[in-house]
């Protein structure tokens, strides 16, 4: 804190706790925040969670299939947008979208499109795999779920936004196949690179209300290859999009 500048009523602000919260962690050495606490504290200071608060990073080792899980969140929603933004700012060669509308991504992340755009211009490939929203399983889904921001509203709004974006040698958009409708609306895979953020959704609930994955790739047979396996194979049969789309 003193390198930082920052007295704990100081940090307690910018992490949104208490200043007592603040210098109950100082004194006791044994007491672990909760671990978004823990991130916020980490991104004020400067410094990395093992640092502060080491048995929590120790208690985070893996071994097998289950290094591959950095981390997962109960709800999408939970899961921080700085996350995404970095994923999405640090993939040097392929980014795949493929969740079923990709709508929230227009609207948590700042300046989408233009980031888009940098990625595309340092020759990223990014894709993005959308359901039909004139499709039957859309249609179907929309009854389930009954909200009023329908699923082939959010379709659209994504349609919109890569229409702003524009023609670009490195984009490619398509609409999931038919048969692969149900597959694609049950289960959003995201890509970068090595890592990926998958979200299985569940029953009535809409994706930020269902729970995420963040995975990182450390073989060939892991879960980061299943989920990655399973969108490259929606995507070579899918259909891309024609301009009347």
């Amino acid at each position: 804190m003193r390198s930082a500048n920052l007295s704990p009523r100081q940090l307690a602000a910018r992490v949104g706790v208490s200043g007592k919260t603040v210098e109950r962690w100082v004194a006791d050495a044994e007491l672990i925040p909760h671990a978004r606490n823990r991130e916020d504290v980490c991104k004020a200071l400067g410094v990395d969670d093992e640092m502060l608060w080491p048995k929590a990073a120790k208690d985070r080792i893996k071994t097998g299939g289950d290094r591959e899980i950095i981390r997962s969140y109960p709800y999408r929603s939970s899961c921080p947008s700085t996350l995404w933004a970095g994923l999405i700012g640090n993939a040097r060669t392929d980014v795949l979208f493929a969740g079923y509308t990709n709508y929230f991504l227009w609207i948590d992340q700042p300046a989408f499109v233009s980031t888009l755009r940098e990625k595309l211009d340092s020759g990223c490939r990014v894709r993005f795999l959308l359901g039909d929203p004139d499709g039957e399983v859309t249609r179907n889904r929309e009854q389930v779920e009954d909200v009023a921001l329908t699923v082939s509203t959010r379709i659209r709004v994504t349609l919109e936004h890569l229409g702003r974006l524009g023609a670009h040698e490195n984009l490619e958009a398509r609409f999931s196949a038919a048969s692969d409708a149900t597959n694609h609306v049950s289960l959003s895979v995201f890509r970068f690179d090595d890592e990926a953020l998958v979200t299985p959704h569940l029953a009535r609930l809409v994706g930020h209300d269902s729970p995420l994955l963040h995975l990182r790739k450390f073989g060939d047979c892991g879960m980061f290859a299943r989920f990655a396996d399973h969108a490259e194979e929606l995507w070579s049969r899918s259909a891309p999009m024609t301009s009347a789309a």
